[in-house]
């Protein structure tokens, strides 16, 4: 019992400590969401998203690099600074030439102090286009 109480006493020293790492004014980031699910997308449809955010601190945010998982995703991002309260987009497309279930990530790195490095994830399948059909001639 001792022992449970102390490492929680410990979590919590932490935690309160890790608070207290982070400046009172620079950059933050808040992204709308953080996962987009595609669902089914046909073979060669549009595997296009964008992913918003918005600037919630008190100094421009600049989006310093976005690096995806493999080649068949390519970022773009604003270069601009984000001013504070202003908002911004990563914008991901997926080569829907590759067939099949797919989870792929993109890692954006900003100037914010509260999240320098976030995750993005788009995930979803690629069906393949249905065979055309025999032409008449054939018969």
């Amino acid at each position: 019992m001792r022992h449970t109480f102390f490492l929680l006493l410990l979590l919590v020293v932490r935690h309160a400590a890790a608070q207290d790492t982070l400046p009172d004014h620079g950059p933050r980031i808040a992204f709308d969401h953080v996962v987009h699910p595609f669902g089914v997308i046909p073979e060669g449809g549009d595997g296009q998203c964008t992913f918003t955010f918005t600037n919630t601190g008190d100094e421009p945010l600049v989006i310093t690099s976005c690096q995806s998982s493999c080649g068949c995703v390519v970022p773009s991002w604003d270069k601009d600074p984000v001013a504070p309260g202003g908002m911004g987009r990563v914008r991901v497309r997926y080569d829907t030439k590759r067939v099949g279930p797919f989870t792929k990530s993109v890692t954006v790195r900003s100037s914010a102090v509260d999240l320098p490095v976030v995750v993005l994830t788009i995930k979803g399948e690629v069906k393949p286009r249905p065979l055309e059909a025999v032409g008449a001639e054939g018969r």
